[in-house]
């Protein structure tokens, strides 16, 4: 599998930045920081103007698409080990969100798409697979993914979708939809069924070079438009009878299609989720740049009351996510047994938080939400842009559902055992050791240590008066909760344990389902406790903090079904004075505040 050229360049398009050793996150931040340039410059090919010009025609911005692939951010996908820069999961999401942030067409479209096909060969390639998968990538190429058929939906069990052994030779047939660049990329992981046998070793997935399929055995498929990821390319594919090498088959046995599509699922569920916090980061900045401008019975809209909640609650939510987010990305390198459950719970939960966030953000702007020109024109495509992640890849329920049978596992195991994690886990932006594809399990088996680990952290809560910014009540706040939610295993546990088998499945009651609730909200809660300690530990500055913490807990502890708790008014108060501080200096709204984004000399995340 060879490239030659990147697709969709302009003639004369700069060749992508060499592999070379791989250099620290905030350099590579500054230099792609400095090739996308000021959002707010109107002459920018890739400034705002030019994301929405490219919205309205439904077309990937092709300037953004040529600084991409100027910085080589395909190389960001590849192994250090096959010539890549891929060293950390934690440091590509942070790459990828800075894309996120300016376009999350060219996030999906042009970037994490190829990632999710490239997770597939690292988990299950050969050598030579992986070794041509990796010159593609570093060349600029694209390689897509075909998962799904539109009649089956998640159920990738009843593919239908064939590739069957005649000879010496493997020939396809059938029709693969919905795929991300199908027409224009340069090689296809394709997920097929290689035999008639019923069980899950009936299926294989391919590697296909788009150069090796014979003419006249492909058709395209019609463009499937799309409300919101306007630009994104999503393509069918019809396979007629054709014939290719048997070596196509990733990684030379046929049968392990499906447990290679689980291993890579718990890399490309986190990680994309993670990414989209980039959406609501721009989103937030959006509308707090209006609520400051605008002017409102003789003040500015940002002194009411009713928008200062609103704003601050989606702050705390942005945090909250991306602090569960985080901690199931360092899981994948420092506990690979478990994220089995972490990836379904990261989907649920955090792909909730950021699709709601970002509805309460349109209740702000009133009107103005839906206009498509303006100072806030960005903020409609960016509520119809952050949509797919709610379904895409995987839909939330699909989910939830997976993590049904594996309550009754972690009422026996997890829920009675307390594994303590280890507190590299909550460590944000420390080092992480090398991720092992092949060690990722299928099944976690009952064991999991985040949810039981808030009970230890309680020792790191002073009863007494804490330092300013919440001081002593945000303290109260985050015990309080913290304590209620160290003892929701064992509550679990005995809801769990009586579970009937029928309750395991798609079928369960809604009782059933809401245990799942329960329990991915605990995960949650454990993890913004661990990171907060872990911080308190370590001196980090404003993480270590409790007020954020405090009010994180808070509002997970809303009863289920009701709109998100209000904050104490002091708790408010000073997490919107914290708000206010990170959009003046420009250092977003995330856990660790970046360094701001300057014209002439674009800065990287203080990471």
């Amino acid at each position: 599998m060879s490239v030659t050229r990147h697709p969709g360049a302009v003639p004369g398009a700069p060749a992508p930045a060499p592999a070379g050793p791989v250099h620290s996150l905030p350099t590579r931040l500054h230099a792609l920081e400095r090739l996308l340039g000021d959002p707010d410059d109107p002459a920018n090919p890739v400034g705002r103007a030019a994301v929405l010009d490219a919205d309205e025609r439904g077309e990937m911005l092709a300037a953004g698409e040529d600084a991409l692939h100027t910085y080589g951010l395909h190389t960001e996908f590849v192994p250090a080990g096959l010539g890549g820069r891929l060293t950390r999961l934690d440091h590509l999401v942070e790459v990828m969100r800075a894309v996120y942030r300016r376009d999350p067409c060219l996030g999906l479209g042009h970037g994490a798409a190829s990632f999710i096909a490239a997770v597939n060969i690292w988990t299950a390639g050969d050598a030579e697979q992986q070794a041509a998968a990796a010159e593609s990538l570093r060349r600029g190429g694209r390689i897509a993914v075909g998962y799904h058929e539109l009649a089956h939906g998640n159920d990738m069990a009843r593919t239908e979708f064939t590739a069957r052994l005649r000879g010496d030779r493997l020939v396809l047939d059938g029709r693969k939809e919905v795929i991300t660049n199908a027409r224009r990329a340069d090689a296809l992981v394709l997920l097929a069924r290689t035999s008639t046998a019923p069980g899950s070793r009936s299926h294989s997935q391919l590697l296909v070079p788009s150069a090796d399929i014979p003419a006249g055995r492909l058709t395209h498929l019609p463009r499937y438009r799309t409300t919101g990821m306007r630009g994104v390319q999503l393509g069918g594919l019809r396979f007629d009878s054709c014939p290719l090498p048997a070596a196509s088959v990733l990684g030379g046995t046929p049968g392990r299609g499906l447990e290679t599509a689980l291993r890579s699922f718990q890399v490309t569920r986190t990680t994309l989720v993670s990414m989209s916090v980039g959406i609501v980061d721009t989103a937030l900045d959006t509308a707090l740049r209006h609520v400051r401008d605008r002017r409102l019975y003789g003040r500015t809209a940002a002194d009411l009351p009713h928008v200062r909640s609103v704003l601050t609650g989606v702050y705390v939510d942005l945090l909250t996510a991306d602090c569960f987010a985080t901690v199931a990305t360092r899981a994948l390198h420092l506990l690979p047994g478990e994220t089995a459950i972490h990836a379904q719970a990261v989907k649920y939960v955090v792909a909730g938080i950021l699709m709601d966030a970002v509805n309460r953000l349109s209740g702000v702007l009133g009107a103005h939400f839906y206009l498509r020109e303006g100072p806030s024109a960005l903020f409609q495509k960016l509520l119809r842009d952050i949509q797919p992640v709610g379904f895409g890849h995987a839909a939330r329920a699909a989910c939830q559902t997976s993590l049904l049978p594996q309550l009754p596992l972690l009422a026996r195991r997890a829920w009675r055992e307390h594994t303590t994690p280890p507190a590299a886990l909550f460590a944000v932006g420390e080092e992480l050791p090398p991720l092992d594809f092949g060690a990722l399990a299928l099944s976690a088996g009952g064991r999991e240590s985040l949810s039981t680990s808030i009970e230890a952290a309680l020792g790191d809560l002073p009863d007494g008066a804490g330092p300013a910014y919440g001081g002593g009540p945000a303290y109260g706040l985050l015990r309080a909760h913290a304590e209620r939610f160290a003892r929701e295993p064992a509550r679990l546990a005995e809801a769990c344990a009586a579970l009937d088998p029928g309750e395991l499945s798609v079928a369960a009651s809604p009782f059933a389902y809401d245990l799942t609730t329960r329990y991915t909200t605990l995960l949650t809660a454990a993890a913004c406790v661990g990171t907060w300690s872990w911080a308190r530990r370590a001196g980090i500055p404003e993480l270590s903090e409790p007020a954020w913490a405090a009010a994180a807990l808070h509002r997970l502890s809303t009863p289920r079904g009701a709109a998100p708790r209000a904050l104490p008014r002091p708790l408010e108060d000073a997490l919107w004075e914290r708000l206010v501080e990170r959009h003046r200096t420009g250092g977003g709204y995330t856990l660790l505040p970046r360094a701001p984004h300057h014209p002439a000399d674009a800065g990287g995340r203080t990471q």
